[in-house]
């Protein structure tokens, strides 16, 4: 099996006035893009994914970890 790493960069934008923000934001910066981008993986990434391999006859997407 061939494999092709790609890269997906994201940003979040974020309301300062929001108290869950605020919160978040409290944390050291890397703490606050773990937090981030497990949410990604988990939302965005795992379910679409899933979704997408159903069908698929020649490639199957996977999050490298």
């Amino acid at each position: 099996m061939v494999k092709i790493p790609h890269t997906l960069h994201l940003v979040t934008e974020l309301d300062e006035s929001n108290p869950t923000t605020k919160q978040l934001l409290a944390l050291p910066y890397e703490e606050q893009v773990k937090m981030l981008e497990d949410m990604a993986k988990q939302l965005l990434v795992h379910h679409s994914i899933t979704a997408l391999n159903e069908n698929n006859s020649f490639a199957t997407l996977k999050v490298a970890e």
